[in-house]
């Protein structure tokens, strides 16, 4: 229990530390709904093909700007319903054999390990041959993710003299283009983990605003009540 315990405590610092190693910092942005819309469409594209999003529904997505026919025509390719939840037709036993272990569920991902984290994981894939896919992770060694992106941003290695991850095989898109591909998606997985995130924010605003007017409203009346006294 106390390793439990301990390793809870410590994770969070762990995953800062890679993070800080490679110097990043997710472009989230929730109230840019282009790039959530981006950032949605490469994750049904790219991601939901193996992991999950048990707790997110589509029609969340009309949240970010999209009407529901837009959900239908562009979001939905197995015969989905807009409220369905995103799920994958991926069977858990088969995952388990195929990569060693079932891909997670990304519904609260973010939550869970930070926006930045997430940004330079998918930034942090490289060549390593002593691994069973032949990839390897700055963020998350030895992770048994293959790097299923690397068509769009190419082929990495680490140098190990420097600790720096060195392009050697460029990809479809520019490093700028592959980052900004990623920030959108990191930016969609924030919005994904706390949908009603800028909604209580906003709710927020509102209840300062109400109770400030009200304290103007309680000073006043009482050196109303008071003014004699004095």
């Amino acid at each position: 229990m106390k390793k439990l315990i301990l390793s809870l405590v410590f994770l969070p610092l762990i995953a800062y530390a890679n993070e800080a190693a490679i110097g990043v910092t997710a472009p989230i942005d929730a109230t840019d709904y282009a790039s959530l819309q981006r950032g949605a469409r490469a994750f049904v594209n790219n991601c939901l093909n193996c992991h999950s999003a048990n707790y997110m529904r589509y029609n969340r997505l009309k949240d970010i700007g999209l009407t529901e026919q837009q959900i239908k025509d562009n979001l939905l390719f197995a015969g989905e319903k807009v409220g369905d939840t995103m799920t994958v037709a991926m069977n858990p036993q088969d995952a388990k054999k195929w990569f060693g272990v079932a891909p997670p569920d990304l519904s609260v991902e973010v939550r869970a390990r930070g926006a930045d984290w997430v940004y330079a994981y998918m930034r942090g894939f490289y060549r390593d041959e002593t691994t069973p896919t032949g990839w390897n992770n700055r963020v998350y060694d030895k992770v048994a993710m293959p790097h299923v992106l690397y068509e769009l941003q190419g082929e990495q290695i680490l140098n190990h003299e420097t600790h720096q991850l060195e392009l050697v095989k460029p990809g479809k898109l520019s490093p700028s283009e592959y980052n900004a591909f990623v920030g959108d998606l990191t930016n969609y997985m924030a919005f994904m983990a706390e949908p009603a995130k800028q909604q209580r924010k906003n709710i927020g605003l509102w209840a300062l605003l109400f109770l400030g007017i009200l304290l103007v409203l309680a000073i006043k009346l009482k050196k109303e009540y008071w003014k004699d006294i004095n």
